[in-house]
């Protein structure tokens, strides 16, 4: 039983398994960059762990983001915009009204009107210069919606020609301050000047000072171009901070800057190739800890390219996905759903490896990103979330309980972090936790990710195992019409495995639908079979050799029907499996007695195998022989159920039919007692009382 998975899968060795593993380093050290990483890990508010630094060369000390945004903002504020006089509407606008009461006047003298006309049209006009020309002369400007809500003190640049000179934009009156006067104006003598005059001078108002957006943003350019990003100088050989000292917010913009000037300057003398080693180096360490773990604890995975090259995706997937948002800038690495790795592995594979793996994605995934620590804390913190909390996918209330725990993880280390960080419970990211709420609503795709994974990879979920489990499935049904006794010993083996599963973590639902579909070849010939068999034994018109054909044949018959009706090969592996490679011993012994001194060629009556792999398979096989065997036992008692079960099992041991198999001696000990347990129940063993 210690040389669980020794065999390897037809057409999938190692050196396929190397050469996935080979491609995935490869493809992954490309991502890497190509600058020497540096040294130093700090965060603010936490001690320098070490030496004291002082600085190897020159650095500016560089202003921070937010420092950048408000100074641009205030040099942005601080700068007047411009706005141009058009000088010729004055004129223009006059001379229309001009024009307008002269022809007034031509019309009044044509229409008999004569008296005192000329000296109204000259007092309209003299009017119209004064009130219209006063405005235009004074300045209507039209501020621009940026500049709308601004105080009358708010300063613009006036161009008028070459010149250019500052005003408030209280020295101005807008069109509607405009318009406003020129009406109340017009009001005092609307009895005196024709209205068809009077709208002539109020549409002739118009805005001759407007906004130049060109110029405001030629000399905002000009002025930003000059804009200064450092705010001190650290000479070197000046100390920056000595061990054991609080990383304050001086020290860590000094830090910041030594770190973006050793970036931008020393590192790039340095080869990158040879960087490339290095990372190479620690991408093939980080996958030699998962092959190794692999070979220990879930060698099934290199039994099946399928199975192998489904972890590997993982570390791909994730990787370029933390590449491609680290360069773009505009999101991090909190938004990526890392524990859909731990939530999705975990439904086909066991809670270790599925640890294992997410584990294996953020080591990875942290060379990638410029998070740092928290970043590395968080996804661990979170992925144990994940593992412990992650429910079957058949329950949609817990799995979303099991989301709801993974945000909250990530909540509450984020959190814990800017503690660390900031020392204050005022300055909160909202931004972050924006991003990690969206992590967790992505985090939801696991669950239609599954059913897709497992079509893609061959895999069986709990969900598919419930739908075959269902007896109205065609396969179940026909065996209950056409082999009704091998049903019902397929239920009580079901019974058997389900309770030695349960004891020792192997997987129930797993080995109790096994369980039912195992014997499905019996189907062929039921009647050969003693379960379906009445009155009469057919074996008995036939010789051993024949007999055991049929027995054997019930295996590859299974298989064929399997395959028809499309089961997932975990199952087809029950059937293979359940008998392993024992002989058909009843068969063989009366072929040696009718034949005596006749050689015989054993594989005749041996099943063809293979033998169990997985625990599933090891309990599948003891249970179906126990199970069969006591159908024979007429009114046991306690020791005779005893008896059948230990020989049974040690016969199976001896035979070597458990030497690949994942279950271990102590857990055979455990299945021995559920069997106990269970058949003295079934067969209604009365407990003995002492005299």
């Amino acid at each position: 039983m210690s040389d669980f998975l020794n065999k390897r899968q037809p057409g999938f060795d190692k050196g396929i398994q190397y050469l996935m593993v080979a491609t995935a380093i490869i493809l992954i050290s490309l991502l890497y960059p190509n600058s020497v990483k540096f040294k130093y890990e700090f965060q603010k508010g936490q001690e320098w762990r070490y030496e004291d630094l002082s600085a190897p060369f020159d650095f500016p000390i560089n202003k921070s983001d937010e420092e950048i945004s408000e100074d641009k903002q205030q040099m942005e504020r601080d700068i007047s915009p411009y706005y141009r006089l058009n000088p010729s509407l004055q004129s223009a606008k006059l001379k229309d009204c001009e024009a307008a009461i002269n022809r007034w006047k031509i019309m009044a003298v044509t229409q008999g009107d004569s008296v005192d006309i000329e000296k109204k049209a000259l007092d309209y006009i003299a009017f119209s210069e004064r009130l219209l020309g006063g405005l235009l002369a004074e300045g209507v400007i039209e501020l621009a919606p940026g500049h709308q809500g601004a105080d009358g003190n708010f300063v613009i640049n006036v161009v008028e020609g070459t010149n250019t000179y500052k005003r408030t934009i209280s020295s101005f009156r807008t069109l509607g301050n405009a318009n406003q006067l020129i009406r109340d104006s017009l009001n005092s003598l609307s009895s005196l000047m024709p209205s068809s005059l009077q709208q002539v001078i109020q549409s002739a108002l118009v805005v001759n000072i407007s906004f130049d957006k060109e110029q405001t943003e030629k000399v905002t350019a000009e002025i930003m171009s000059g804009f200064v990003t450092t705010k001190g100088l650290v000479r070197q050989g000046d100390l920056i901070v000595q061990r054991g000292n609080l990383i304050t917010n001086e020290v860590y913009e000094k830090l910041v800057s030594f770190r973006d000037k050793y970036a931008s300057d020393i590192s790039s003398l340095r080869s990158a190739g040879v960087v490339f080693v290095g990372y190479l180096l620690i991408t093939i360490l980080i996958f030699v800890a998962l092959m190794l773990y692999i070979n220990a604890y879930n060698r099934e995975l290199l039994l099946n390219w399928k199975h192998l090259a489904f972890i590997l995706m993982w570390i791909l997937l994730f990787s370029y996905l933390t590449f491609f948002i680290e360069k773009g800038n505009v999101l991090n690495a909190y938004l990526i759903p890392f524990c859909i790795v731990p939530v999705i592995v975990s439904h086909f594979f066991n809670f270790r490896l599925a640890f294992f793996a997410h584990v294996i994605v953020i080591l990875v995934s942290g060379f990638l990103t410029t998070l740092g620590f928290p970043f590395i804390f968080m996804q661990i913190v979170a992925g144990v979330v994940a593992v412990l909390a992650v429910a079957d996918a058949r329950d949609w209330s817990k799995f979303f309980k099991s989301v709801l725990a993974i945000v909250l993880a990530y909540v509450l280390s984020f959190f814990a972090v800017s503690l660390v960080e900031e020392g204050s419970f005022i300055k909160v990211d909202w931004d972050v936790y924006g991003l990690l709420l969206l992590n967790g609503l992505l985090t939801l795709l696991a669950f239609p990710l599954i059913p897709l994974v497992e079509k893609l990879f061959g895999f069986t979920t709990s969900i598919s195992l419930v739908e075959l489990s269902d007896m109205n499935r065609p396969l179940l049904r026909g065996l209950a019409i056409k082999a009704p006794g091998t049903l019902q010993h397929s239920l009580q083996v079901g019974n058997l495995c389900e309770a030695a599963a349960r004891e020792i973590g192997a997987n129930e639902l797993l080995v109790r639908v096994g369980a039912l579909y195992h014997d499905i070849g019996k189907m062929e010939k039921p009647h050969f079979f003693i379960e379906n068999q009445g009155h009469g034994n057919p074996h008995d018109n036939i010789d051993a050799i024949e007999s055991a054909k049929i027995i054997i044949g019930h295996v590859e018959e299974g298989v064929k029907l399997a395959k028809k009706n499309k089961l997932p090969k975990l199952l087809i592996r029950f059937i293979t499996t359940h008998h392993g490679t024992t002989r058909t011993d009843y068969f063989y012994k009366t072929y040696l007695q009718n034949n005596p001194g006749i050689s015989i060629d054993e594989e005749e009556f041996t099943y063809p195998g293979p033998t169990p792999i997985s625990k599933e398979e090891g309990i599948m096989m003891l249970a179906d022989t126990i199970e069969a065997a006591a159908r024979a036992l007429k009114n046991p008692d306690e020791n005779d159920i005893s008896e059948l079960v230990e020989k049974l099992v040690a016969y199976k041991i001896d035979a070597g039919q458990l030497d690949k198999c994942a279950l271990t001696y102590g857990e055979v000990a455990k299945c021995k007692k559920v069997f106990k347990k269970t058949l003295k129940s079934v067969h209604h063993v009365r407990i003995e009382y002492p005299d």
